[in-house]
C-alpha cells in the first residue's frame, strides 16, 4: 500500500498556501472589475479590500461545510 506523498507539515503548508491564493484571487479579481469599470483609485482599492474580505468569508464557509478529511 502506498502512503501519502506529503508529510503532515508539508500538507499543512500547502493547504495554507492554497487558501491564501484563493483569497487573493477573489480580492484581485474584484479590484480588476473596478478597474474595468473605470473606478477611481480609491474605488479600486476599496473593491480589492472588500473582495479579500469576501474571499476570506467564502473560504471560512467552505472550510466549515467540507470535512477536514476532504471526503
Amino acid at each position: 500500500m502506498v502512503g501519502p506523498s506529503l508529510s503532515d507539515e508539508e500538507h499543512r503548508i500547502a493547504s495554507l498556501q492554497f487558501k491564501l491564493g484563493f483569497v487573493l484571487v477573489v480580492g484581485i479579481s474584484a479590484g480588476i472589475i473596478a478597474l474595468q469599470a473605470q473606478g477611481s483609485l480609491v474605488q479600486i482599492g476599496v473593491a480589492a479590500v472588500a473582495g479579500i474580505v469576501l474571499g476570506w468569508l467564502l473560504l471560512a464557509y467552505l472550510t466549515h461545510i467540507v470535512p477536514s478529511s476532504g471526503r
